[in-house]
């Protein structure tokens, strides 16, 4: 297994392990459009992609998306997407993947690494905190739904 760093060539592997990212977060399959977006993310730079690859096999990716404090006047980074399939769960993909993000902030002189989890993925929660995420307790969440 090795981690890569994702180019517009590894498109269609990232974008069928998103595809399968959005299932399990229970959207309709829509492969094409999963294929645009990822296009559309390496073309425009808009995220950093990291994979996991076994041969020519995609098992995993994490996205992280750019965005920045005031705070600390710093980039920050928010850990949209993690995914294993399911085969390949158990097996230290996702923690290779933590691990990847993890030194990229520090890479990056970034101020954090955040992310959201749905509170009944369990497994998540656990890698999360194992590698020394706190769930926030301090600040108060809201979003709006514009579309």
């Amino acid at each position: 297994m090795k981690i890569i760093e994702a180019a517009i060539k590894d498109r269609d592997g990232i974008a069928e392990l998103f595809n399968e990212y959005r299932m399990f977060y229970g959207k309709e399959s829509n492969r094409r459009d999963a294929g645009l977006f990822i296009k559309e993310r390496l073309e425009n730079q808009d995220s950093m992609i990291f994979a996991v690859q076994q041969g020519e096999q995609f098992l995993g990716f994490v996205q992280l998306y750019p965005t920045f404090s005031s705070i600390s006047m710093k980039r920050a980074w928010i850990l949209n997407d993690l995914f294993v399939l399911e085969e390949a769960r158990k097996q230290g993909v996702a923690q290779m993947l933590m691990n990847q993000a993890m030194q990229f902030c520090k890479e990056t002189n970034a101020s954090s690494l955040s992310l959201q989890t749905a509170p009944d993925n369990l497994s998540a929660q656990k890698l999360y905190e194992k590698n020394g995420f706190k769930r926030e307790e301090e600040f108060y969440t809201y979003s709006l739904m514009c579309e």
